[in-house]
């Protein structure tokens, strides 16, 4: 298959990128300045400007595109660089989309923050409701912005994205070498439930939403088994081989995580019903196993 990827050299696209090809796919990475290689295509999401033709060849449209939500202090400015770089990039290529004579599959990213930062014990799925905050809306701009592909009938998917654990970016490379010397915390009350999946199954799940032409909706991108930040705590401790018995305070977290402590205080108990219900099968289910292949 031909897939073009907006958002191919941050962490996640990368990783997909490889994978793609190893999987004997052609990739056409889509870049916004310099001399593209053979294998890129300029274009500018601010300016609705996207190679029409590149997007009427393709099968797969995949848009990760997005500024970080990690970068503190979390300004006006910056949170409407967060949604902006979202939104006009989904909607440029969900325009682009819908303008092909056979509108192509666009697989869109978003985040399990559009079911809030704080929902407790309750487990949520793809036909739960959304929740409220910041990142809430963003991330309901961000699928909304697809609006144009969905109404010209093509195959649409949303990726709910978790916490990815993989010891090169995301949440783990911060956290694992404080844990490699002996600074591993429960954060906050310990008793939120955090939502993590693996690099290698999330970038397995793109590609079999890649590959299946009947998968379509919402779909969240966490491992089957919940687990609580205590349980993650003594889990990662485990994994690297040094004690876990202290506890950082929530303002602490905020300081030193800034806008990623959202996703470590907060309770989001996600559920992948949906990837599950369409056939995926998870190579790193549950925590332990989510780890030993983020750390390996």
């Amino acid at each position: 298959m031909h897939v073009v990827i907006g958002g191919a050299s941050g962490f996640l696209g990368s990783a997909l990128t490889a994978h793609l090809r190893r999987q004997g796919h052609e990739v056409t990475r889509l870049v916004r300045s310099g001399e593209p290689a053979a294998d890129a295509s300029l274009w500018d999401p601010y300016a609705g400007r996207v190679d029409q033709e590149l997007v009427d060849r393709a099968d797969a449209v995949v848009n990760l595109t997005g500024s970080p939500i990690s970068k503190w202090p979390r300004t006006k400015a910056r949170r409407q660089e967060i949604l902006q770089s979202r939104v006009m990039a989904t909607s440029t290529l969900a325009k682009a989309v819908a303008a092909s004579s056979s509108p192509t599959t666009l697989i869109s990213g978003s985040g399990m923050s559009w079911y809030g930062t704080d929902r407790g014990g309750e487990i949520l799925t793809e036909a739960g409701s959304t929740g409220s905050g910041f990142l809430a809306e963003v991330s309901r701009q961000w699928e909304d912005s697809a609006a144009a592909a969905l109404e010209a009938g093509a195959r649409t998917c949303f990726v709910r994205t978790s916490l990815v654990l993989d010891g090169s970016g995301g949440v783990l490379k911060l956290m694992a070498p404080v844990w490699k010397l002996g600074g591993g915390a429960r954060l906050g009350t310990g008793r939120q439930y955090m939502s993590l999946i693996s690099l290698v199954d999330w970038v397995r799940g793109v590609t079999f939403l890649v590959e299946r032409d009947d998968a379509a909706g919402p779909f969240n991108f966490a491992m089957p088994e919940s687990v609580t930040n205590a349980e993650f705590t003594d889990a990662l401790g485990e994994a690297v081989h040094r004690p876990t018995f202290l506890a950082a305070p929530r303002f602490a977290v905020k300081a030193a995580l800034g806008g990623i402590s959202e996703d470590l205080l907060g309770s989001l108990r996600v559920s992948p019903v949906a990837l599950l219900n369409a056939g995926f099968e998870f190579e790193t289910p549950d925590l332990r196993s989510a780890l030993a292949s983020a750390l390996s």
